[in-house]
């Protein structure tokens, strides 16, 4: 007897794919399966899941994204098909990543050490040991490889189907030849999924749409963006060598000659490209509703370069005819990413979409959203892949620019800091071309254009390796000059949002853990939190009136301070208002900066009248501008927030007053340094994946007042601890997060944040260990580039340890 139509329902997942079919998969394990409901309007594994060459690998450089892929590949190699009893078709044949170049092995050696870090198996191999396992590749140029043993490949359905049935034994329903056809949000909140079967009323709406995703979004008023970008792949005759193998070869990713895999499909090759020059988007607008099982035609003059390398590297395909051409369309994020997690400006709307490699990230990345969804917070960092990152600059052209970009870097070496340029720039603040003219390298945030560093001898450009650069002699003269004498930054990417109103400080009160700033031009460092005591987000709030609050964050958190104020305000009488595209700011740090910011206003600065943590509406170049007397740095210095047509006189007034006491213009390359040589923790130590307590910055929690998180933050069975370590350097590499950290020969953790420290001459990190190994003066061994460094757990900061600096009299300076 056919089961009624669902009228009401928990969630609502739109899309069954590999994404859709996960969600409802591990929705069903966190406790929800009874009240979910999933629709997809043809036949599971339809769109871009069913055409997937389905391979996974252990060879990630993020250690967020290697604990998807190991729990994918645990979930593919035998747990599915035990737990459900529908096959799976897994092929664990391993894989080799090659390198021809120096700096394609140090990406691998890079990859290895947070391998290591992960506990993967995993390690580096020469051209013998590639020829041993896979004797028919041409190796000619070839100087080594990162072999993963445990990865395969596995049959994109079978995965789907079985993920399904494990979906409907934990009581999800799954509605085929159901197309939903609106989304809507009703006055009470409600989500209503229309369908021609009838309308579902839920609470949490998920768009799994796959190519349609995009304009799915569209319907409820979102952007969300991603491009449909075409990717091919070619499945051979027969391989006489390959009858009788005993032994599946290994998957081969040749990243330089061929840009792309080749494999064995059976006893046919398969080889798959993604050319790294005119790449094809489509349905730019629109995907036809109709095209769920829908191939493009072969355009062999847009691969053949690169197909003719396959056939250079496996010679025994050259004579071979073509059986099977795929050329399908994948979703492609402007940067590469998915889009996991809460649509921007709406309660309860959820992505799960944009994701160009399914297989290998879907499984992981579905059950952190499912976490997430259930109980308020993923247990990995969440930041590479919340749909909030991008802002309502991200529009229809600029996408399919990105997702074209993109594309072409999907097997390109992703060098640390790799800057993408391609339809920059966005959000130039005021002073973006008269500090391009001064030799500023700019990075894009939210939009907004950053300098990183400005080049002095030295193209103006960035320099990429996974070893020191003359970038890191820009970066330490930056610092000395900071450090010594002073330096100015544009911060104009920092979000900045005001709070106001009568209930505006009971708002923030019982969101921020803190104590709220009490004196009208007092500042107080918070964090605000989500019901599992998970770190939001970390803010400056700045008391500008009784009934006034400036808050500032990262450029990033914009969207995601703006959604966590909107959703937790109850009855209170306050109004949110973002000011980042009409305001600018400046960062004045360093020993001298107190005598320039005197040479440009008359306002006093000593610290009686302009107190540490404090701030002040004060004069310069004619403008009435916001101090705030903070630092970043650890230096004594100040911050400056100003409607954007007063940004170029209060900077050039500043410089005039700087150039003969030594200021210079830095980046965010140097601020970096200058936060990790002052212990400051930032953005990579304080995640959706720890608590206060887990992070070590407990001090900044009040346990006098009560707070969203409060019971769950300040735990004390703690897994791991945020650690500031001492690393010895080596002169040639520094380490750039995720590798491991041994303790007496075991990996107690990974490193989260690191960078050379020029004024103490070590390399400095944060990382989370195991609590036991995070005692000050504890021996370590971080592995960088795969080889252990002698480093030792810091109890103090590396710099200014007592914090003096930045509290410096005008007196006291005088005296000295």
């Amino acid at each position: 007897m056919a089961q009624e139509f669902p009228t009401q329902a928990r969630v609502v997942i739109v899309g069954g794919g590999v994404m859709g079919v996960g969600l409802a998969y591990h929705l069903g394990h966190e406790g929800w399966g009874n009240d979910t409901v999933l629709l997809e309007k043809a036949e599971l594994t339809s769109g871009s899941t069913w055409h997937a060459a389905g391979q996974i690998t252990h060879s990630t450089s993020s250690f967020g994204l290697g604990k998807c892929v190991d729990y994918n590949i645990d979930l593919y190699s035998g747990a599915l098909e035990k737990e459900t009893g529908q096959p799976v078709t897994w092929h664990g044949c391993g894989s080799f990543r090659l390198a021809y170049t120096e700096d394609e092995m140090d990406w691998l050696r890079h990859t290895l050490s947070v391998g290591r870090s992960l506990g993967f198996n995993i390690e580096l191999v020469g051209t013998e040991e590639i020829a041993k396992l896979h004797p028919f590749y041409n190796l000619d140029g070839v100087i080594g490889a990162l072999h993963t043993p445990d990865d395969g490949h596995v049959d994109p359905t079978n995965v789907t189907m079985s993920m399904a049935a494990g979906a409907r034994q934990k009581g999800v329903r799954i509605i085929r030849h159901c197309q939903a056809t609106n989304i809507t949000q009703d006055a009470n909140g409600e989500w209503l999924v229309e369908t021609p079967q009838g309308t579902i009323r839920c609470e949490h709406v998920v768009n799994a749409g796959g190519t349609y995703a995009r304009q799915m979004g569209e319907w409820s008023g979102l952007q969300l963006p991603m491009t449909s970008m075409t990717h091919h792949y070619f499945v051979t005759e027969n391989v006489p060598e390959f009858e009788n193998l005993d032994t599946e070869l290994p998957v081969i990713r040749d990243d330089k000659k061929v840009s792309g895999y080749i494999r064995m499909e059976q006893k046919k090759g398969l080889i798959g490209i993604y050319e790294k020059e005119n790449p094809n988007s489509v349905w730019h607008d629109h995907c036809p509703w109709d095209y769920e099982n829908w191939l493009f035609d072969a355009d062999y003059d847009r691969v053949m370069p690169y197909l003719e390398e396959s056939l250079n590297r496996m010679p025994i395909f050259a004579e071979l005819g073509i059986t099977r051409e795929v050329h399908g369309a994948i979703s492609h994020p402007p940067d590469g990413n998915p889009l996991i997690g809460p649509a921007p400006g709406v309660r309860n709307y959820w992505c799960c979409c944009g994701t160009q490699i399914g297989i290998g990230w879907g499984p992981g990345l579905t059950r952190e959203l499912a976490r997430w969804m259930v109980h308020g917070a993923a247990d990995i960092s969440m930041r590479e892949y919340d749909p909030r990152r991008f802002g309502s600059y991200a529009t229809k052209d600029w996408q399919v620019v990105k997702a074209e970009e993109d594309y072409c870097l999907r097997h390109e070496i992703p060098f640390p800091h790799f800057n993408r340029l391609a339809g920059r720039p966005i959000k130039p603040s005021p002073l973006h071309e008269l500090l391009k003219e001064k030799g500023a390298v700019h990075e894009e945030n939210y939009g907004f254009e950053r300098p990183r560093f400005f080049a002095k001898g030295i193209a103006q450009e960035d320099h990429y390796s996974f070893n020191r650069t003359p970038v890191d002699d820009m970066v330490a003269a930056e610092v000395k000059a900071v450090r010594e004498a002073a330096g100015i930054m544009d911060v104009t990417a920092f979000t900045k949002v005001l709070v106001e109103g009568p209930d505006a400080y009971a708002l923030l009160d019982r969101l921020t853990a803190n104590r709220m700033p009490q004196k009208v031009g007092s500042i107080t460092l918070t964090h605000m939190l989500n019901r599992r005591g998970r770190i939001e987000l970390e803010t400056t709030i700045v008391r500008m009136a009784e009934d006034r609050f400036y808050l500032v964050c990262a450029a990033f958190f914009e969207q995601r301070l703006l959604d966590h104020l909107a959703q937790q305000m109850d009855d209170e009488n306050a109004t949110v208002t973002a000011l980042s595209d009409q305001w600018s700011a400046l960062s004045l740090n360093g020993p001298r900066s107190r005598d320039i910011l005197a040479g440009c206003t008359s306002a006093p600065l000593d610290n009686k009248s302009f107190r540490w943590l404090s701030a002040q509406e004060i004069e310069v170049a004619g403008h009435s501008i916001w101090a705030f007397r903070m630092s970043y740095a650890g230096e004594l210095g100040w911050e400056f927030h100003m409607p954007n047509a007063a940004c170029l006189d209060v900077y050039n007034a500043l410089t005039d007053a700087g150039a003969p006491l030594g200021m210079v213009d830095y980046g965010s390359f140097a601020m970096n340094v200058m936060r990790m040589e002052k212990g400051f923790k930032g953005a990579g130590e304080l995640t959706n994946e720890v608590t206060l307590a887990e992070a070590d910055v407990g001090r900044f929690a009040r346990t006098d007042k009560e707070y969203l998180g409060r019971d769950k933050t300040l735990n004390e069975d703690l897994p791991w601890v945020c650690a500031y370590l001492e690393i010895e350097p080596d002169g040639k590499a520094d380490g750039h997060g995720g590798e491991a950290v041994m303790h007496e020969g075991q990996v107690v953790g990974s490193t989260a944040s690191v960078a050379f420290g020029p004024t103490v001459g070590k390399i400095l990190a944060f990382a989370y260990i195991k609590p036991f190994a995070a005692e000050p003066g504890t021996a370590l061994e971080v592995v960088i580039h795969g080889e252990p460094r002698a480093a030792k757990v810091l109890g103090e900061p590396a710099y200014d340890p007592a914090s003096e600096k930045p509290r410096t009299d005008a007196m006291q300076e005088a005296a000295e």
